[in-house]
């Protein structure tokens, strides 16, 4: 799944920074360089549409910059980072279903290449894990993400969540199985055929 949300990001230079708390940059500079592909999926995971990741990206960064100050000394920039883009993301959905908005599939302008097929069915499961994310409970789905799409460590997801790892561990099951639920009752409807 991390794959198919990852395809969906677009192509940033990332400067060697490592992610741990320890040797973490502090810079807003480098905390953008390094982790501005983290952010943009991690909007897109957490339900922001994809015309409007961008913009919501640029409003987490604006967020970080003016509590960059407030970044402790062993806390995960990307733990940080996370909280900001939670509170963006439930913003974002607030908005959107005040907006009505009907998105529409854009026709894509591409030629055919011998991976059309590859790339439609990336595209179709990506659509169909948006909408398996979309159906969980908020605190479902942030755990789902910062585990399974952003591999953060158990510890480094309760503390983001500000719940117990018991809590964490509990949501993350629920969230599992209502996802492989979601995705399973579409498994022989993907397209995709074998052999």
């Amino acid at each position: 799944m991390r794959a198919i949300i990852q395809a969906a990001a677009p192509p940033v230079a990332v400067s060697p920074a490592s992610d741990d708390a320890g040797a973490s940059p502090r810079t807003f500079r480098e905390l953008f360089e390094a982790h501005a592909p983290f952010v943009w999926r991690a909007l897109l995971a957490l339900g922001v549409g994809e015309g409007d990741v961008a913009d919501a990206s640029q409003q987490v960064f604006l967020v970080l910059h003016r509590k960059l100050g407030r970044l402790e000394p062993g806390c995960s920039p990307r733990t940080f980072m996370y909280g900001i883009c939670l509170r963006v993301a439930a913003d974002y959905r607030k908005r959107k279903r005040r907006r009505h908005e009907h998105l529409v599939a854009d026709v894509p302008e591409v030629a055919c290449h011998p991976t059309q097929e590859d790339r439609a069915w990336q595209q179709q499961s990506l659509q169909r894990l948006r909408v398996a994310l979309d159906d969980l409970a908020p605190g479902q789905r942030e755990v789902f993400v910062l585990y399974e799409i952003e591999e953060l460590p158990m510890v480094e997801v309760a503390r983001a969540i500000g719940r117990s790892l018991q809590t964490a561990y509990g949501r993350l099951y629920a969230a599992r199985k209502a996802v492989a639920a979601a995705l399973d009752l579409e498994a022989g409807n993907d397209g995709r055929r074998e052999g």
